[in-house]
């Protein structure tokens, strides 16, 4: 699909979609117990790959407008067939971990998940008891995972995703034994760590967590019965830049305060110069934008936002600097090369460094771009048009990974979009 975007000045209010990182999650730990309901969830590409892969585990799920589960009650089955996770990172980690408490699985995906590093969680999940193995003996997927997963000693390296971190949590209460997880290096992308530590708690499972070292008792049980989840922060910083750039008015409703640590771009936002209110108790973030100025983002725990902040950076005077962000290579694309290539099709004055981007704002033009196949990229480039005019996005059809509807609620609020 071809997205065509125009000069817009936008207005009005739009409902953030409910986060992907909590429907992942509330899914899995669900369909790992005695079963419950997930309200309010994201039916999107990526969380509709999980909802196959538990069911794959042997939970029984149904998809309404609240998902229904009928869960495993802690004994996850051998998979009858490989899972297949299409270009979702989150169901390839979570569901590898998970694997290692069966008699074993094979997982693979699209070429995307095909180039994704896993590395540090096979080597976990194998000091763990597991055997786990990349088919191609490089890493990444198709992955062959054996249980059983006894527990004792992982060492992990934390540059490259917390998703590695988050699926040993998951799978670590259901070993025979305890696990010590030991966090070597900078633990990047925390807050998500921290989402996943939340929900576990809330399913019953206790967690001993310091800074660089968890520990999960053995043997536990999983009972999340109702969850309701939160709107989306990561997709919400696009109408929200998008008005920034446009110097528009825009309320984005359903973002109550949670542990998403892209709930910073707010405060990114008015670094650099809009103006913005939040009502926390009733979840509506109202924005106003206008001349913006360029800041300094460190992305450590925020690598979603990073397309959006290169966006708002090409518009901004001044120079904006992205660092801490190397991890942000290891996504669906290297999103710093795709931004800065995109962007420069689009006149923007940009550099890439080894783990950011530097950025020297002015104003953008038209033109043909790629989305490389990536939800992020594609609707970061969209809100880019909405300044640029004339601007023409293929693989637009990415946006369903995260943001379903994305360019029909974008045109509610007055982007001159079109897609064909």
């Amino acid at each position: 699909m071809i997205a065509s975007v125009e000069r817009s000045s936008l207005s009005g209010e739009v409902f953030a979609p409910p986060s992907k990182s909590y429907t992942h999650r509330a899914i899995l730990i669900t369909s790992l117990g005695p079963g419950g309901s997930v309200k309010r969830p994201l039916l999107s590409a990526d969380t509709r790959a999980t909802v196959s892969a538990s069911q794959a585990f042997g939970a029984e799920i149904s998809l309404d407008d609240e998902v229904k589960i009928e869960g495993v009650s802690d004994h996850p089955q051998t998979p009858q067939d490989v899972i297949n996770v299409l270009n979702s990172g989150t169901t390839l980690r979570f569901c590898a971990a998970v694997a290692a408490l069966t008699d074993g699985a094979v997982l693979t995906g699209d070429a995307s998940i095909r180039t994704r590093p896993n590395g540090p969680l096979l080597s976990s999940l194998s000091e763990l008891g597991a055997q786990a193995f990349s088919i191609r003996n490089n890493g990444k997927a198709p992955l062959v995972v054996r249980g059983k997963m006894r527990g004792g000693a992982a060492h992990l390296n934390g540059g490259v995703s917390s998703q590695f971190l988050s699926a040993l949590l998951i799978a670590a209460p259901l070993a025979e034994g305890d696990t010590k997880i030991v966090i070597e290096g900078e633990l990047k992308s925390r807050p998500y760590a921290e989402i996943t530590l939340d929900m576990l708690a809330e399913a019953g499972v206790q967690v001993e967590a310091q800074a660089q070292e968890f520990i999960v008792a053995g043997g536990q049980s999983f009972r999340l019965k109702s969850y309701t989840i939160p709107g989306d922060f990561s997709s919400a910083s696009y109408p929200l830049a998008a008005a920034a750039v446009t110097g528009s008015e825009v309320t984005v409703k359903g973002v109550l305060p949670s542990r998403q640590g892209d709930s910073a771009i707010i405060d990114i936002l008015r670094a650099m110069g809009a103006k913005v209110s939040w009502d926390r108790e009733k979840g509506d973030l109202w924005i106003r934008g206008g001349e913006l100025q360029g800041v300094e983002v460190d992305a450590s725990r925020t690598p979603d936002l990073v397309p959006t902040i290169a966006v708002l950076g090409a518009v901004a005077k001044g120079k904006t600097t992205i660092v801490n962000a190397e991890h942000v290579r290891h996504k669906e694309t290297d999103r710093l090369h795709a931004m800065a290539v995109e962007l420069a099709r689009m006149g923007a004055d940009i550099r890439e460094r080894p783990d950011g981007l530097e950025i020297s704002g002015g104003r953008l033009h038209g033109a043909q771009v790629h989305g490389w196949d990536d939800h992020r990229i594609v609707m970061a480039l969209t809100v880019a048009g909405l300044v640029a005019g004339g601007t023409r996005i293929d693989t637009a059809e990415a946006v369903d990974v995260s943001y379903p509807g994305f360019f029909q609620e974008m045109a509610k609020l007055g982007a001159r979009v079109e897609v064909e």
